[in-house]
Order: C-alpha cells, then sequence, then structure tokens
C-alpha cells in the first residue's frame, strides 16, 4: 500500500486505522476521537445516536464534525463541521471520508 494521493484498496487503507485517543464528553454527549489512517491524522466528534439536523450530521454517520491533515506536508484535506468546511481535496482524503462515515461510531459505540 501506497499514501500517494492515488486512490488505494479500501481494504489496505482500513487496515492502516489507528485509533490513539477517544475521550467522551460529559456535558454535550458524544465523544472525541483521535487517530491515523492512510498517511493521515483525523479528529472526529462522534455521536451514539443521529443527529436530529440532518444537515449536522456527515452523510448519516454520526460524526458531527471531522478534520482530516495529511502528516507529510500537513495540509488539511477534510474538514466538516456541522457542514463542509474543506471538501475532500484527493480521491484518497475521499475514500478517507467514506471509511469513517462507514464505520466509525459503530467502531466507537458497540454494544
Amino acid at each position: 500500500m501506497t499514501t500517494n494521493e492515488n486512490e488505494i484498496d479500501a481494504g489496505d487503507l482500513l487496515n492502516t486505522l489507528t485509533i490513539s485517543k477517544v475521550e467522551r464528553r460529559t456535558s454535550a454527549g458524544g465523544a472525541w476521537v483521535k487517530g491515523t489512517i492512510g498517511g493521515h491524522r483525523f479528529d472526529a466528534l462522534v455521536f451514539p445516536e443521529h443527529a436530529v439536523c440532518e444537515s449536522y450530521e456527515l452523510e448519516d454517520s454520526r460524526i458531527s464534525k471531522l478534520w482530516v491533515q495529511r502528516i507529510d506536508d500537513r495540509a488539511t484535506v477534510v474538514h466538516f463541521d456541522r457542514g463542509w468546511e474543506v471538501r475532500p481535496t484527493t480521491p484518497l482524503a475521499q475514500q478517507i471520508v467514506d471509511l469513517l462515515a462507514a464505520g466509525l461510531a459503530e467502531t466507537i459505540y458497540t454494544d
């Protein structure tokens, strides 16, 4: 697997996922999740339930905030804060968003 800006196999990309910190919020619910995936670092605010306002949530994922930075040059490649600030700037960034949206909440909130 390479971490250049070409699309890579989703399974290979998922194998690079490392969650380094989960900090549960007591006042407003949810959890801040920090980690790395495919040569990028990310911070995400993830909730156990879907947002009341659908537009506050990234792609029906229970993620209300997501920041992704490429490690090599520290470029922000994604920023979602209850709406798009920076849409994915590369195909790899889009793959990362898709993978995190598909399963990060389920990973953090297992029964």
